[in-house]
């Protein structure tokens, strides 16, 4: 299967370990994501992406690959409808390096279909997602909710 890759990188004036925590933090992905990115973090271990509503609609799920704190984290990534079918999952690392003050944050997400609707929504997606995140932690407050 021919598969895809996208990578956004962004320098954020911030820690690794502050960066870290919005990564995994369902109070601070909230904030930026509008959605709680739940797990233990633990490699094998599962997560996944809910909604902040009342009924807590979960529209990703995956795995945790690995978990280096403040480095890297990366996660299989499906929606719910693909969960048990392997071959439907991508994947998402998030790279930290700390760069004099700042910290650069790489975020790579491959094994996409091409033209597929994962890709179609994550090319849009993680650009906004990543701004909100580098706003919040530079700012204190989160971008605009309701793009």
């Amino acid at each position: 299967m021919d598969t895809t890759r996208f990578i956004y990188v962004t320098y954020i004036a911030t820690t690794p370990q502050k960066l870290w925590k919005a990564l995994i933090d369902p109070e601070m992905t909230e904030q930026y994501w509008d959605h709680s990115n739940v797990s233990d973090w633990q490699p094998g271990s599962p997560w996944e992406h809910r909604r902040c509503d009342e009924a807590g609609t979960v529209d990703l799920v995956g795995t945790v690959l690995e978990s280096t704190p403040p480095r890297r984290l990366v996660l299989t990534w499906a929606f719910p409808t693909d969960a048990a079918d392997s071959e439907k999952h991508s994947r998402v690392s998030f790279e930290i390096e700390q760069i004099a003050s700042i910290v650069r944050l790489t975020v790579s997400h491959d094994r996409l279909e091409p033209d597929s609707r994962m890709l179609e929504g994550i090319t849009s997606g993680w650009p906004m997602v990543l701004s909100g995140l580098k706003t919040l932690l530079e700012t204190g407050r989160p971008l605009h909710k309701g793009w």
